[in-house]
């Protein structure tokens, strides 16, 4: 399944930077100006996963598949986007493709690094991009609005259960508010998933600070986050500069005698995919043979036709069945023969609710 997330936030921000380091598969320029990234660059990054390496220990395959994130570095956006300052428009439509927003913020002071906005403030930059996409949502509702009101005076039912949700999201950015905090059904979401509204998606906040705060963060860290206690929303604290810096090297004793020397357990980056996964309700499950060990992306609470259907929309239609060995027993007993031998290995069917770290292998007929 391809799944996509979105690097926003003011000019000079960190955000190319950020985009060096997390993908592998493409680089941005990084510099020092406004609209440096005119094109949105998009790379592919793997989502680190300590499982899939136990297994492949195992069963030792020819090849090792991670599943990935599809990273676009969008650029920076500007107070007046939503009307078409800068390239707004351009922008703010790239960023209405993406699953999730990663939204870095400038939490440090460097006089060499070019802002226009004034003194460091990471609460108001937040507010200034958070403003720009609810004006956008606004204009959609109202085109919205206009139409969906035509369909609910001549009795269309959907309609007006729609116009009524499209009501409420409208007055909710008037307030200031963006929809993604407005209490909302499943039922309700599915009637405005066809509008795109950008204040919907979730937000991943990247407070990007100076390397004497990486590990205990600083006043400007502590202040977004308390501006963000109220959102369905997740905050990490990393120098984007030593994430950079990390993802070039590439022998494993020299990146891990850096991340020593800066006491660091794991690059950060690692914390932001998993955050940004998490942010989702996204989980793993695996296949596991001779030919490749593999990592599958699905959305949590998925039944086993549906997680069947990330391989190939064919197994989802032909679904039979599903042999099913979950991660630690087949790290306990090493083999897919001993786990069946022990009993581990179950047949389920179509109501299987697949858990993260299943082990599995489709049974199918098309």
């Amino acid at each position: 399944m391809g799944l996509k997330a979105g690097i926003v936030g003011l000019p000079n921000v960190g955000k190319s930077t950020l985009f060096n380091a997390v993908s592998n598969s493409a680089k941005a320029q990084a510099s020092n100006y406004r609209f440096c990234t005119i094109e949105p660059n998009v790379g592919l990054v793997d989502v680190p996963d300590y499982r899939l390496n136990k297994l492949a220990e195992l069963v030792i395959p020819d090849r090792i598949v991670p599943t990935q994130i599809e990273i676009v570095d969008i650029a920076g956006l500007v107070k007046g986007a939503s009307k078409g300052e800068g390239l707004g428009n351009k922008f703010l439509a790239n960023i209405r493709e993406v699953d999730a927003i990663i939204h870095v913020v400038r939490c440090f002071e460097d006089e060499n690094v070019l802002r226009e906005e004034g003194a460091i403030n990471p609460v108001s930059d937040k507010e200034i991009i958070d403003t720009e996409l609810q004006l956008k949502d606004l204009d959609t509702v109202d085109k919205r609005i206009s139409r969906v009101e035509k369909m609910a005076k001549v009795g269309d039912a959907k309609a007006k259960d729609e116009l009524h949700i499209l009501l409420r999201c409208k007055k909710h950015l008037e307030e200031g508010k963006s929809i993604r905090s407005l209490d909302m059904n499943s039922a309700e979401l599915d009637l405005i998933h066809d509008s795109f509204f950008l204040t919907q998606k979730k937000v991943l906040y990247v407070a990007n600070v100076d390397e004497a705060s990486m590990h205990t963060g600083n006043k400007y860290s502590d202040a977004l986050i308390a501006s963000v206690k109220d959102e369905d929303a997740e905050v990490i604290i990393m120098n984007n500069n030593i994430e950079a810096q990390i993802s070039e090297m590439e022998d494993p004793d020299d990146k891990q005698l850096f991340m020593d020397e800066y006491k660091m357990k794991e690059p950060a980056l690692d914390r932001l995919i998993h955050t940004t996964y998490h942010l989702l309700d996204l989980q793993t499950y695996f296949t596991a043979g001779v030919q490749e060990v593999r990592a599958w992306t699905f959305h949590k609470g998925w039944k086993t036709p549906q997680c069947a259907g990330v391989i190939h929309t064919d197994f989802e239609k032909g679904f039979i069945k599903a042999e099913v060995i979950g991660y630690d027993d087949y790290i306990t007993y090493k083999t897919e023969a001993a786990c069946r031998e022990a009993g581990k290995l179950k047949i389920e069917g179509k109501e299987y609710l697949v858990k993260d770290g299943d082990v599995m292998h489709f049974r199918f007929n098309v």
